[in-house]
């Protein structure tokens, strides 16, 4: 099963960093966020992806052109060009690189995808979020609800610091948790190919038209992630995930 990955939005809440590259190239330790979000689902056996890019997509590409010599060892003959392979890069990924256009929206970028996803059940997700969601059990909802769509249904981070109180009397304060009440769109979709008969064009917003109509026609399936779940919308979004990789406990790893 292929993996759509949504990369090639501007991230301009992100500042300065992506006025030099594109937001999934934003480094969580040593690695492109992009890197992490892949690996995850290369932990679960799903280690084809298809990048729908956008936004310096030149920069995502030249990482993965480059990325089976940067994570290697190797010997080359200068006068030759020959190399000699000590240690090659340790993934088996198959990546498939998509100019989808700058200014295309969600399902735009996955509508001009139609021609590299065949007639197969694909999962999509987007290019700026970290999750453990358990991708095994994601596919057999999926299979089990037999509809067009599952989307992973997540609880947001508070706003601010969230207290539960009992007669007046604080017995839990938390600052800024994932909140227990709610759920949002967390990304992490598994998809029939059915669905993108739903993108009308590259003005098609994904979250807009085509999954409300899946939603109006009893075709769109919730799957409830109670672990840990964090978008990179901000920099100190960014600060938070760095923290959690650097503190050798990120919950994805």
């Amino acid at each position: 099963m292929k993996v759509v990955i949504l990369a090639g939005g501007f991230g301009t809440r992100l500042g300065e960093l992506t006025d030099v590259i594109p937001k999934p190239m934003v480094t969580i330790g040593d690695r492109p966020i992009l890197w992490h979000i892949m690996n995850h689902y290369a932990k679960f056996g799903y280690n084809e992806f298809v990048l729908a890019l956008g936004y310096k997509a030149s920069l995502v590409k030249d990482y993965f052109l480059n990325i089976g010599t940067t994570d290697s060892d190797f010997t080359i003959s200068l006068d030759t060009g020959s190399l000699v392979w000590h240690k090659r890069a340790g993934v088996n990924w198959k990546v498939t690189l998509i100019d989808t256009g700058l200014e295309s929206m969600t399902g735009g970028r996955l509508g001009r995808l139609k021609e590299f996803l065949g007639d197969q059940t694909f999962m999509l997700t987007y290019g700026d979020g970290l999750s453990n969601v358990n991708i095994r059990d994601l596919v057999n909802s999926h299979k089990r609800a037999k509809k067009l769509v599952t989307v992973t249904t997540v609880h947001p981070a508070a706003r601010f610091g969230e207290l539960e109180i009992t007669n007046n009397e604080v017995i839990s304060f938390q600052e800024k948790p994932q909140t227990t009440q709610g759920w949002i769109n967390g990304g992490y979709f598994v998809m029939e190919p059915a669905f993108l008969d739903f993108i009308d064009s590259d003005s098609t917003i994904l979250e807009k038209e085509p999954l409300e109509q899946a939603a109006r026609d009893r075709q769109l399936n919730a799957f409830h992630h109670e672990g840990f779940w964090q978008c990179m919308d901000s920099l100190k979004d960014r600060n938070l995930l760095n923290n959690l990789w650097n503190s050798g406990d990120a919950p994805w790893k």
